[in-house]
């Protein structure tokens, strides 16, 4: 990776509106410097839109993907109004298509072949289905699919991305102390989790899921939307718990470790006990808190991760984990032909399989020192007499009780201001750091997360505790004193 040094010159004035973070050909984020500009994104406001380099893949098209969208277009000679969504795998806009047809059942799809890659092609009544299924499956073509498939990149030595898998997926059983066979990778953390539910689904047929705690936006929609529905438990007393199981028999607990952005973590090890009593499976995402520093596989039958994040740690490939518990009654390891579920829809492409395992290599001396980073951050902002709160896993005894030895607490904090959203906007205007969606990079990255995820619902994330005025922060590797400073100085303002 070669470009603009984010950390010691990050993506934060006006005139960084639409920067690939990082600047790299398949960025998954963007700067969005200005609290008008985070505003204008969510009102698609032709203006901001226009200036986007980037995007993140499952909200938006990559303009690679995007122009292999259009190419989907012209072969299949569509009528105006009508939208293409390019897949890795048959199966996968197969499952696309199936979810279009069953959300739509009048409207018209089709799926045709461009350059080697099957793509959907939806009419207009079809079109917001087949986009609910882009973004909350995660199962879409990478940009590297997209450069390979148009020419602008040139696929790898042969079986280098067989080898990168087997890699990655041998660090990946170091990190969590189980087979190998255990392990499956996939095109994103949302692909893992749709993974995830194709499992349980299939042993619990017909039954929504529960999610406990307040959610990351696609971990709560998917199973809503795309399976047969979702509750949300604010509550994680084991009365709550237990109360809400009975309900409901769900066809699994779903759980966050630790929850996006409030970043607090249920007991897990109570939760597990009251849902196995009842034959129910637990899925635990265990992203922000990583596999490195915490370790569910004792209570959750499967573990999904955004390996997007902390894990890759440079913001230019998407792919996800999900590892099956060898202590699981119900569920076995990949690659078991008593169960046709253990193959996924789409495996993680080979091109960004090579990416992922450049970008981990250095995981284990990385993610130690995010800790360090974010922990300090958030002493110091805990301190600072603007700050009404700050959120950070270190305050939290369930956290605490999934900890490995001498691990931390993953790099990401959010904080609160005393003066509410204009604070928080004069706050954000001056931060000098990056600013845009995503976290787990090697640059410290901020947002207004509540008004990225829940724009057209701020009321219910209001009543759910979850003010928009929050500001999250993904720490990076910049100097704690030099990047304190810059924190400070926004705060002065």
């Amino acid at each position: 990776m070669s470009g603009r040094d984010l950390l010691r010159d990050p993506c934060w004035q006006a005139g960084d509106l639409g920067h690939p973070l990082p600047d790299a050909v398949h960025a998954v984020s963007m700067a969005l410097p200005r609290w008008r500009d985070v505003i204008a994104y969510e009102e698609k406001d032709p203006a901001c839109r226009d200036a986007l380099r980037a995007i993140y893949p499952r909200f938006g098209f990559h303009p690679l993907v995007e122009e292999l969208a259009r190419c989907a277009l012209a072969v299949a000679n569509a009528p105006e109004a009508t939208s293409a969504w390019p897949y890795p795998t048959e199966a996968a806009a197969r499952a696309a298509q199936t979810h279009c047809r069953r959300t739509a059942p009048e409207a018209h799809t089709s799926i045709v072949m461009v350059r080697e890659l099957p793509c959907l092609i939806a009419d207009r009544t079809s079109t917001a289905a087949a986009k609910a299924f882009w973004q909350h499956a995660g199962l879409g073509a990478s940009s590297r699919l997209a450069a390979i498939a148009m020419g602008r990149e040139s696929t790898q030595a042969p079986g280098a991305g067989v080898t990168a898998k087997r890699m990655v997926i041998e660090r990946l059983a170091r990190i969590y102390g189980c087979p190998s066979e255990a392990i499956s990778l996939h095109p994103s953390g949302m692909a893992a989790l749709h993974q995830a539910l194709r499992r349980v689904c299939a042993l619990r047929p017909g039954r929504s899921t529960l999610q406990i705690g307040f959610p990351y936006v696609d971990v709560l929609k998917q199973p809503q939307v795309l399976f047969h529905g979702g509750e949300l438990l604010l509550d994680p007393s084991p009365s709550a718990v237990e109360a809400a199981l009975d309900r409901l028999q769900p066809m699994a607990v779903v759980v966050e470790l630790p929850s996006n952005p409030l970043l607090r973590c249920v007991d897990l090890a109570a939760i597990a006990r009251l849902a196995h009593a009842r034959a129910i499976p637990v899925i635990a995402d265990d992203t922000i808190g990583s596999g490195l520093n915490i370790d569910a596989l004792p209570y959750a039958d499967l573990v999904f991760s955004s390996l997007t994040k902390s894990f890759a740690g440079r913001g230019d490939v998407l792919a996800g984990s999900l590892i099956v518990s060898p202590e699981s009654r119900w569920l076995r390891p990949r690659g078991d032909g008593d169960d046709p579920y253990a193959e996924a829809l789409a495996p993680l492409a080979e091109a960004d399989a090579i990416a992922l395992e450049e970008g981990s290599r250095d995981l284990e001396e990385r993610l130690p020192r995010l800790n360090r980073h974010a922990l300090k951050l958030a002493e110091r902002l805990a301190q600072h007499p603007a700050v009404a709160r700050v959120f950070h896993p270190a305050g939290c005894p369930n956290f605490r009780a999934l900890m490995r030895p001498s691990s931390g607490h993953g790099c990401l904090l959010s904080f609160e201001l005393k003066g509410g959203s204009n604070k928080a906007k004069r706050v954000y205007d001056a931060l000098a750091v990056c600013k845009g969606p995503s976290l787990g990079t090697t640059f410290t990255l901020c947002c207004p997360y509540v008004l990225l995820a829940h724009y057209d619902e701020l009321g219910w994330a209001e009543s759910c505790g979850v003010p928009s005025h929050l500001l999250r922060v993904s720490v990076g590797l910049e100097d704690p004193d030099e990047l304190w400073n810059r924190f400070h100085t926004a705060l002065s303002t």
